[in-house]
């Protein structure tokens, strides 16, 4: 199978791409999903989310100031 970075991977394979979903390869098709919740209801004028890739979570944090987390009413995913 080939990706859309155009990397080779075995019939039967998995992995985590550097965008947190995680693929597998069979006969004819590769199939990823998400493996994070997608922050869906925050006050999206004074706050920003974040994806953290190294642990694939979101964090939703004042625009202003990062060290502030706002209040997430609904996850996706």
């Amino acid at each position: 199978c080939r990706d859309l970075k155009g990397e080779l991977h075995e019939l039967d394979s998995q992995w985590r791409t550097d965008s947190c979903h995680d693929c597998s390869c069979s006969e004819g098709a590769i199939d990823c999903c998400s493996i994070f919740s997608t922050p869906s209801d925050y006050d999206e004028e004074n706050c920003v989310s974040i994806l953290n890739k190294e642990t694939c979570t979101y964090k939703v944090v004042e625009k202003d100031d990062h060290s502030k987390e706002c209040a997430v009413h609904e996850w996706v995913g």
